[in-house]
């Protein structure tokens, strides 16, 4: 199974760079999970004829959003994480099928001056308490955009950027905690000492061009699914968004 995931910082904006259903249908994906989408559903027209869609959008107009096209009919589909003070940005959505779940995130960024620090850490551990909470019942498959580089490989200057958004000991310390509650950052575990590998460049001083970057998109998995990871790859070549996609493939 094949599944992709991209913040694609705006859907719209992406419809005008490329044919997405076309370019969706020639990865054979089993499922499309996107972050950012910028949107209200009755803003775009996106048709999939293989595809089922499920969209999560804010509330605030050009903000934020999530969005899920599935092969795969779900058993049930759920927005947000059942935290009313959480779930007004459109940062959630899941599909439960009958094997696992599968959960496209758009985590919070702490902004430049780190005045959303305090939420994002309230928003770390209500998120770890829902996926485990899932992985409970049973394996979970998450994606998204979690606005993090957990460790020093992840970032082109991990020395300059320790205090700034994305980067910080809290930041990291969350991932950390929600890794230690029975899940698998799916990239390191296959490459655990690759260098470079990046999901988000500046649109500044030329960042992507080189490769100056940050691996801030994942792939997380159930502990227990570990054994059936067969590739995870960062498809850095895909233009479109300052971000690339990400991908899972599962035996």
């Amino acid at each position: 199974m094949k599944f992709i995931s991209w913040n694609v910082n705006g859907f719209r904006a992406l419809q005008r760079k490329m044919d997405v259903g076309a370019w969706l249908k020639e990865t054979g994906a089993e499922a499309l999970c996107i972050q950012e989408t910028k949107l209200q559903r009755s803003q775009v027209d996106f048709q999939t004829s293989e595809y089922l869609q499920f969209w999560n959008d804010a509330e605030r107009k050009g903000y934020s959003g999530t969005a899920i096209f599935t092969r795969r009919k779900p058993l049930n589909a759920t927005y947000g994480i059942g935290i009313e003070e959480h779930d007004h940005e459109g940062r959630v959505i899941t599909l439960e099928y009958e094997n696992f779940y599968l959960v496209t995130v758009y985590t919070p960024n702490t902004k430049r001056d780190l005045s959303r620090l305090s939420y994002r850490m309230e928003w770390g551990k209500a998120f770890t308490d829902y996926i485990k909470h899932l992985d409970a019942d049973k394996p979970v498959i998450f994606c998204g955009d979690l606005n993090v580089a957990h460790q020093s490989i992840d970032l082109k200057n991990a020395k300059s950027n320790e205090k700034n958004a994305g980067f910080t000991i809290e930041e990291r310390s969350d991932f950390s905690r929600l890794l230690d509650a029975g899940f698998t950052d799916s990239f390191r575990y296959l490459h655990p000492k690759q260098e470079g590998a990046y999901s988000w460049w500046s649109f500044m001083a030329h960042a992507r061009q080189r490769n100056i970057g940050w691996r801030i998109d994942y792939f997380v998995v159930s502990d227990r699914l570990r054994s059936r990871i067969r590739d995870a790859k960062i498809l850095s070549n895909m233009m479109g968004s300052d971000h690339c996609p990400v991908e899972l493939d599962l035996a």
